[in-house]
């Protein structure tokens, strides 16, 4: 059996010569860096401020107008001139992000009907409630990405044991399992979501929890074959005939060799995972309403035809995201089978 570092940096070897998967894979970490970030990109508080010679973080700790020397107990909004003028009259200063609005700011200063079109103030423009297109975008692209990791993770996780033990024990227990994922299969997911939610109040929690229920089987297949072709092994063999544990066996030594044909699904499961969400909050199944979410955004740009850069946002970054993943899990599946390459 090759060792688990030699076969990484073969793989791995394989995968840089794959310049395309290479710089998508590049592309697509500074695009999960950027979205995960996106609150000190794009907020409508300062990152840091001064009021009355006392340094303040208003990002992390909420402060009201009263705090500031006004009146009213409620948050200060920043963007408000009199809040403004109660930090500049006692010497204070505030450092803004790059983008001055979060996902569900209302610009009340556009001098524009909405939906504004790109400017210096909204490089993106704004949608049709007046809130910044590119602060929307990078909250959007920081859910689906959180939506689809979590999804692909736990997902693969149950998928890559359920096929161990189908793959390893065989006999009944890959039979049974086998029908029942078949009959389990057969659901037709995105109708079961479309009726639930109806009866619960769609949440990222929710809307989680149901995609679970369905996305563990993608790679259950996959394990499960590997796992046939690997428990015949002559080390497998050996292992059993010293008495070790099946299930010691099991995530030992046959399911590290079947996982190299299960990671490269990954990027393709992640894709996959956007597009279910993105689909349901276009047909409005999906996030709560004011949910940074790029179907949100596609529909937007579907009622709005005449803003024509708020589908050409919610198109490019959709698109760029999705052909980024392709890409790396087209190289990942080149190097984890060079006869392909």
């Amino acid at each position: 059996m090759t060792p688990p570092k030699t076969l990484f940096s073969l793989y791995y070897g394989a995968f840089r010569r794959n310049r395309l998967a290479l710089w998508s894979g590049r592309l697509l970490c500074v695009l999960i860096l950027l979205s995960l970030g996106a609150n000190l990109i794009a907020n409508d508080k300062p990152l840091v401020m001064q009021h009355q010679g006392r340094v303040m973080f208003p990002m992390i700790v909420s402060y009201t107008e009263k705090d500031l020397g006004g009146t009213f107990e409620t948050p200060a909004d920043f963007h408000d001139p009199f809040v403004q003028g109660l930090i500049q009259n006692s010497g204070g200063w505030m450092v803004w992000p790059l983008v001055p609005f979060s996902y569900d700011t209302l610009d009340m200063d556009l001098r524009e009907p909405v939906p504004a079109p790109p400017s210096a103030r909204h490089l993106l423009g704004t949608d049709d409630q007046g809130r910044d297109v590119l602060a929307r975008l990078l909250y959007g692209m920081q859910m689906a990405l959180v939506f689809a990791l979590t999804l692909t993770a736990i997902s693969s996780a149950v998928g890559i044991v359920l096929g161990g033990i189908q793959g390893y024990f065989g006999g009944a227990v890959d039979m049974t399992l086998q029908r029942m994922i078949e009959i389990w299969s057969s659901l037709p997911i995105l109708y079961i979501l479309i009726i639930l939610s109806g009866l619960v109040v769609p949440s990222f929690g929710w809307i989680l929890l149901i995609m679970l229920l369905f996305k563990w089987m993608a790679l259950v297949s996959v394990v499960r074959a590997e796992c046939l072709k690997v428990r015949k092994q002559p080390y497998i063999v050996a292992a059993v005939t010293q008495g070790h544990a099946p299930l010691k066996i099991l995530f030992s030594h046959v399911l590290p060799n079947a996982l190299v044909a299960a990671f490269t699904f990954l990027p393709f499961q992640m894709t996959g995972a956007i597009e279910t969400l993105a689909v349901l909050d276009l047909l409005g199944f999906g996030l709560p309403p004011g949910s940074p979410s790029l179907g949100e955004m596609i529909l937007q740009g579907k009622n709005n035809l005449q803003a024509p850069w708020l589908a050409l946002s919610a198109f490019v970054s959709m698109a760029a995201l999705l052909s980024l993943l392709i890409f790396v899990g087209d190289g990942l599946r080149r190097a984890c089978n060079p006869e392909e390459g």
